[in-house]
C-alpha cells in the first residue's frame, strides 16, 4: 500500500468548487462588458435611430440577464 498519497477532505473539494464557480461568475461579468461594446458602437454608427436604440436595448437586456441571472441564483443559494 501507498501511505504517502494525499487524502482530500470533502469540505476542501467543495470549497475549491465554490471558488471555481465564483471565478466563473467574474468571467461572466467580464464577458458581458465585452459583449456590450459592439452593441453600443453599432447604436452609435446607426445614428441613434429608434430602431437602432430598440435593438441595442434588447441586446443589452439580454446580455444583462445572462450576466446577472447566475449571480442572482448564487445569492439565493447563499454561495456569494
Amino acid at each position: 500500500m501507498c501511505d504517502h498519497l494525499p487524502v482530500f477532505e470533502p469540505r476542501a473539494i467543495v470549497r475549491l468548487l465554490v471558488k471555481a464557480g465564483l471565478a466563473a461568475l467574474v468571467a461572466n461579468e467580464v464577458r458581458g462588458l465585452i459583449l456590450a461594446g459592439p452593441v453600443l458602437f453599432g447604436m452609435y454608427q446607426a445614428g441613434g435611430t429608434a430602431m437602432a436604440i430598440w435593438l441595442g436595448f434588447c441586446s443589452l437586456v439580454g446580455i444583462a440577464i445572462s450576466v446577472f441571472a447566475p449571480l442572482f441564483v448564487a445569492r439565493k443559494l447563499k454561495l456569494v
